[in-house]
């Protein structure tokens, strides 16, 4: 799937990738899909409980070597 938007927080650490994922999200339109790079081991349940406590659809989540890659579908 394209996204529409990347946001690379690799190098980043807990709260920040969550943050600027929620900024991101802010400033998109409704059905536009951002795609979402980090590599701290928090980001995973933070994107998640983010994406479900905003309404906005988490499309993929894949963790592969420690990098974290998720794509979420604003809603």
């Amino acid at each position: 799937m394209i996204s529409d938007r990347k946001l690379d927080c690799l190098g980043l650490y807990c709260p920040e990738p969550v943050f600027r994922t929620r900024w991101a999200l802010d400033e998109m339109e409704p059905r536009e899909v951002l795609e979402v790079i980090a590599d701290d081991p928090a980001t995973e349940g933070d994107i998640k409980r983010l994406v479900n406590r905003l309404g906005h659809e988490l499309i993929s989540l894949e963790v592969n070597e420690g990098e974290i890659k998720v794509l979420i579908r604003k809603r």
